[in-house]
């Protein structure tokens, strides 16, 4: 298909104005998105997800493995943040291209409402500030391909769109499990005539491959990212009124104060709108229900917002849609400040603030590296007690520092990577940006002593084991961690559990 973006033979004075916009939004956008992603200090999930990239595998404990996948080719380049986000920063820059084209083709007559749409989508805060590299990164991608593919499949009936809706739709679930509520949104949409359903069969039988790998790497490993997402992630779910207020608040954030006001008073449209409402309405209200007993993240919403402004460029004129892209713009100007403050500041200045400690640990990562490296006990393995140091530490120091302790729900990489056995009788030094009490850690040592040291003013503590007890660990901790994450429900067929069956706990977490 070849999008007719740049060049067009309408030579009307609000054409010309609405393209050159365009191209001046899309280009300083892009330029900011490179330069934020160059400097901006690597996250703590990032980090964990590089992981994954330097340990590829066909899935992964948290999620499915698109990420990994995407991260083990860039890391080839370079591990520079640049070239880790790379992908990221591209991501909703293509995407307005994507949302021009589908206007053009929804509006034919009315191309320049195409090119300032496109415009107000790339001057959105989260379309330009949000360039880390995470699993919705290849999520939101294919989501989107998916939903384009979809909205000209019911343009021209065409089964070739139908299938390839599927095909992204596949590798949209092998990136994270919220794909699955743009299937329910096609679902929704299809079933409602004999036609629909035979194009909803030919787009699930694509799709189907794809989703075949995620399944058969969890029925062969524990069932770990289908425990995380359905089980063990949600354990702390409660009805609560503030969770929804929460939610819609954001919502509105997101969208913008205008274009939310713009979709209430627009609402006796959505029914006209047909496949192009469906794959936001659907997903929103289930996010809706869901948040009467989860906070729902930021990220969780994303891959469907193009879909919203879809529909509002399908029912705004356009000089409704220059003054959103104003309005748009000078909203952008404080997320930028706030960016630049923290990339360009120097560490003094943020001497006497709560957000120090945090600063000093991301942007001096690298000498507390070296810091925990001196001294270190010969033949001597560094570890964490939480899954955020540890990614950071391993990415700065090019090795993999495990998590010693029980951790928490996510992040349980390691039950994957890490063979604690091979670790019977070494010394560790254990790392903790609090202070470490001895006792704690003396049962699984012969001795440990504790120590401390300063970066740029921030004091940071470990602790040295001497003489790893792995007997006392498996007993108190990693027996623990199997009755805690490894119970999997009986209906679920299991082909294989490492973590289980690498240290003899098969028998532990029946169900």
């Amino acid at each position: 298909m070849k999008l007719n973006l740049f060049n067009g033979n309408d030579s009307s004075d609000d054409l010309v104005r609405a393209r050159r916009c365009f191209r001046w939004t899309f280009a300083l956008t892009l330029l900011l998105k490179l330069w934020l992603a160059a400097y901006f200090p690597i996250t703590g999930d990032e980090a964990f997800f590089y992981q994954w990239g330097a340990y590829p595998d066909w899935g992964y404990y948290d999620h499915p493995p698109m990420v990994g996948w995407l991260l083990y080719l860039l890391n080839h380049i370079s591990s520079h943040p640049l070239s880790l986000r790379i992908v990221t920063v591209f991501l909703w820059s293509v995407v307005s291209l994507g949302l021009v084209d589908l206007m053009r083709r929804l509006l034919p007559a009315q191309p320049a409402t195409a090119y300032w749409l496109g415009s107000l989508f790339l001057a959105l805060p989260f379309a330009w500030t949000l360039n880390v590299v995470t699993t919705d990164t290849p999520l939101i991608l294919f989501m989107f391909v998916s939903g384009y593919c979809f909205i000209r499949a019911t343009l021209s009936d065409k089964k070739t769109w139908f299938a390839a809706s599927g095909v992204f739709l596949g590798l949209a679930l092998l990136s994270k499990y919220f794909a699955g509520l743009l299937a329910i949104a096609y679902l929704v949409y299809l079933v409602r005539t004999r036609k629909g359903w035979l194009n909803l069969l030919l787009l699930a039988l694509c799709a189907l491959p794809f989703a075949a790998i995620n399944i058969a790497y969890n029925a062969t490993h524990c069932w770990n990212n289908v425990m995380f997402n359905l089980l063990n992630r949600h354990e702390d779910a409660h009805w609560s009124f503030g969770t929804v207020a929460l939610y819609l608040v954001m919502m509105v954030y997101l969208v913008t104060p205008w274009v939310a006001l713009k979709l209430l008073r627009t609402r006796h449209a959505l029914g006209q709108r047909g496949a192009l409402t469906v794959l936001f309405l659907v997903p929103f209200a289930l996010f809706l229900l869901l948040s009467t007993k989860k906070t729902i993240g930021l990220h969780w919403v994303l891959g469907f917002m193009p879909f919203v402004f879809l529909f509002i460029g399908t029912v705004s004129s356009t000089d409704e849609l220059q003054k959103y892209f104003r309005w748009t713009a000078w909203l952008g100007i404080p997320h930028f400040l706030a960016l630049a403050v923290i990339i360009l500041l120097p560490l003094s200045a943020w001497k006497n603030t709560h957000a120090y400690d945090d600063i000093v640990f991301h942007k001096q990562t690298g000498n507390i590296v070296t810091a925990l490296r001196n001294d270190l006990p010969k033949n001597s393995l560094v570890m964490a007690r939480a899954y955020t140091p540890a990614s950071l530490l391993s990415y700065y120091a090019g090795e993999y520092w495990a998590v010693f302790g029980e951790g928490k729900h996510h992040a349980r990489q390691d039950d994957i990577i890490v063979d604690f056995r091979r670790y019977a009788g070494r010394p560790i030094r254990i790392f903790d940006r609090k202070p470490i009490e001895p006792d704690e850690l003396a049962p699984y040592f012969e001795s440990v002593s504790t120590g401390s040291f300063e970066v740029s003013g921030v004091q940071y503590w470990y602790a040295d084991g001497k003489n790893f007890n792995y007997t006392t660990y498996r007993e108190h901790v990693l027996k623990k961690i199997a009755a805690h994450y490894y119970r999997i429900p009986a209906f679920l067929p299991v082909y294989g559990c490492q973590f289980l069956q690498r240290y003899d706990l098969e028998g532990c977490c029946k169900q």
